[in-house]
């Protein structure tokens, strides 16, 4: 096992978040973070001595902060804070999303801001480390004064109630913590709000979507790269001159790794000074520019959200130095934008990766392969239903490729009067995620089927070796079967990172 992954507010990878939230891989506090954090609760203890006010120390919430709390009232404050915005609805998120939202709001508060325990911090990794896993609905955030019900429902399991999954079932979490040996926390001034403000589910489920995606954008490549060999198109257009007088980082970047996945092809060389074809189609010829911008735009998504696993979002921020204020930073804005922006930039990968499979199946255009790649035409209909599910994957990205950013609900009695619908983002951005992976799958075994037709020339090696790794996972398609296993089980492979031996 690897060392845990020391927290002290620092800025996370989208590789560090997948090892805890997919690897296991343990979290512990960084003691250099103990300092910090024990000054800030300082300042909150100092405050409640004196008697003075502060928003969400000893407040209400929201439209309620202008109610001043007694002392006598503060810990119910904490208390009825997480129960009464524990009120989301749907399905639960998956248990490595809420791995996720465990590590990130931890590693924030132990950036020293929040004015909370060090056993705050403990709690949340015992939970993490111990693998009990608060059930979290997904629905019921507008990403503004942070994801407070999602946050609230992994809080809940702090203070011993609601339901978490442990040891494969769901069970009361106060049962979990008593089989774990932890105790439930009693809450104490400011640290209910520390739970809750805070941006954790928009960067716990879009991150984790935004690694998949960076690792679909990479495998269109390799699929691009199959389907113009099958299709006998031209590497011409990634030659590296091009690229240089529009140096756009990701369209130099995808067409060096086209270069690459094409060199030493057999295919390439049986046409090439004898092919009465000016151009290849925009959907094979353009890939450094399209994959490319797509590239762009997920890189920056990835910047944001890596910023923002080593912000302190929530409100008020308790500064060493003796000062309590409020402000704004558990609006979710930033990310909002970032995951829609993804979210069109990967619907238009989808989108010019069904304008080759669309190349690879259909008669008229196929570069003189069987109508829709099957053995017996007319017989069989080999591939041409799975281009109808491609188009359905793209028609729903589509859809949902419209922006939640641009929409905003007021709430709270009109004091959080501009919310971000950064969970909205989220949630809708990872389903295109999903659907990506399908839809590059049907290419990826489209390529592959259209491949054996131009048998015995062989491919470019890196593809060849592709193509092994695809029919270590599926076979070839001699006579119509269901394909939907196919193309499901193909995109658990490229999901999981099962289909890299290709690379060696």
């Amino acid at each position: 096992m690897s060392s845990p992954l020391l927290l002290a507010g620092q800025p996370l990878t989208l590789e560090e978040i997948s090892e805890v939230a997919l690897g296991g891989r343990a979290a512990a506090l960084d003691p250099a973070a103990l300092p910090r954090i024990r000054s800030s609760r300082a300042v909150v203890d100092r405050l409640l001595a004196r008697g003075e006010t502060a928003y969400g120390v000893n407040t209400g919430f929201g439209k309620l902060s202008d109610v001043r709390i007694e002392p006598g009232e503060v810990r119910a404050l904490q208390q009825n804070l997480v129960r009464s915005h524990a009120c989301g609805v749907g399905e639960p998120l998956p248990e490595e999303e809420v791995r996720a939202m465990l590590l990130l709001r931890a590693n924030v508060l132990a950036k020293g801001f929040s004015g909370v325990r060090p056993e705050l911090l403990e709690m949340l990794l015992g939970l993490l480390n111990y693998r009990i896993h608060p059930v979290i609905p997904a629905r019921g955030s507008v990403g503004a004064s942070g994801d407070l019900a999602p946050l609230a429902h992994l809080a809940l399991a702090i203070i011993g109630e609601g339901q978490v999954l442990a040891g494969g079932r769901q069970v009361p979490a106060a049962m979990a913590l008593l089989q774990a040996g932890l105790r439930p926390l009693v809450l104490e001034a400011k640290e209910g709000l520390a739970l809750l403000n805070g941006t954790q589910a928009i960067t716990a489920v879009g991150g984790l979507a935004l690694a998949r995606a960076l690792r679909v954008a990479e495998l269109a490549d390799l699929a691009g790269a199959m389907t113009l060999e099958a299709l006998k198109g031209t590497p011409t257009p990634f030659d590296e001159r091009i690229h240089a007088v529009r140096p756009h980082p990701g369209q130099m970047a995808t067409a060096a790794h086209l270069r690459g996945l094409l060199e030493e092809s057999e295919i390439r060389e049986s046409h090439r000074h004898n092919d009465p074809r000016v151009q290849d189609a925009y959907c094979l010829r353009c890939m450094p520019q399209v994959h490319g911008a797509v590239r762009d735009a997920l890189g920056q998504t990835r910047v944001t959200m890596e910023i923002e696993t080593g912000s302190a979002t929530d409100n008020p921020l308790v500064f060493a130095e003796g000062e309590i204020l409020s402000g704004g930073n558990f609006h979710g804005a930033p990310l909002a934008l970032a995951l829609d922006a993804s979210a069109i930039a990967l619907t238009t990968l989808m989108g010019i990766g069904e304008r080759r499979i669309d190349r690879l199946v259909n008669p008229d255009i196929n570069e003189g392969l069987p109508p829709f790649l099957s053995r017996t035409p007319g017989v069989s209909s080999g591939f041409m239903i799975a281009h109808i599910v491609a188009a359905a994957l793209l028609n729903e990205a589509k859809v949902l490729a419209h922006p939640a950013s641009a929409d905003s609900v007021p709430t709270s009695g009109g004091k959080e009067d501009h919310v971000s619908m950064g969970m909205t983002a989220a949630l809708k951005f990872r389903q295109i995620v999903e659907n990506a992976e399908r839809l590059l799958a049907i290419e990826l075994l489209s390529a592959a089927q259209a491949l054996e037709y131009r048998l015995p020339l062989k491919p470019a090696r890196r593809i060849e070796r592709a193509v092994s790794t695809i029919r270590q996972i599926v076979r070839p398609l001699d006579e119509d079967r269901v394909l939907s296993t196919d193309i499901e089980a193909l995109a658990a492979a490229l999901r999981d990172a099962r289909f890299d031996e290709w690379r060696s």
